[in-house]
């Protein structure tokens, strides 16, 4: 049994099962058809519950998926069966939440397709080869706004944390030349 836990996956499916931004960290899945598969599956599985507001768990094919619905999307996270499920939740809800403050609240399907990029850097800064980096949304979505952070844009259209970070570094900046 390994010390630290791992992650499979973390799947976000749009309200028919379809991917939206998906990232597996395991070869359990070794093409894409299985990972198709498995996506539908947990779907065709979870579809008629409601983890509207608070996340589910359930146990498929060996595996504990944790998963959360918003307006029409489907978050899931995916460990072995022998994972902690309240490790697995905090990640879905540090997912959750981190996605919620990079899209200003307004998390629905179209606007993750908008910000894709930016759902995946959030994925990159929550899990690193299954490895569970940070679960803390506030952390992740700052992470995530000082790599899209254009230095460039006036700070009217940054958020307050990508102005902080702009202002910090000019003041870096003036105070070393």
């Amino acid at each position: 049994m390994d010390l630290c836990p791992l992650i499979k996956n973390i799947l976000l499916l749009d309200t028919e099962g379809k991917r939206v931004a998906v990232k597996y960290y395991s070869d359990d899945w070794p093409t894409n058809s299985a990972k198709e598969a498995f996506e539908k599956a947990v779907f065709t599985k979870t579809q008629k519950t409601s983890a509207r507001n608070e996340a589910e768990i359930t146990m498929f094919d060996n595996y504990v998926v944790v998963y959360k619905f918003v307006q029409d999307l489907h978050f899931f996270v995916t460990g072995g069966e022998n994972e902690n499920e309240i490790i697995l939740a905090s990640v879905l809800q540090g997912f959750f939440d981190a996605v919620g403050l990079i899209l200003r609240g307004t998390v629905d399907k179209r606007e993750v397709l908008e910000n894709l990029d930016l759902i995946f850097l959030c994925l990159d800064e929550i899990v690193d080869g299954g490895i569970i980096l940070e679960t803390d949304a506030d952390v992740i979505a700052g992470k995530v706004a000082s790599h899209s952070m254009d230095d460039g844009a006036p700070f009217s259209e940054q958020t307050i944390t990508q102005a902080l970070a702009t202002a910090r570094e000019r003041l870096t900046r003036s105070l070393l030349t």
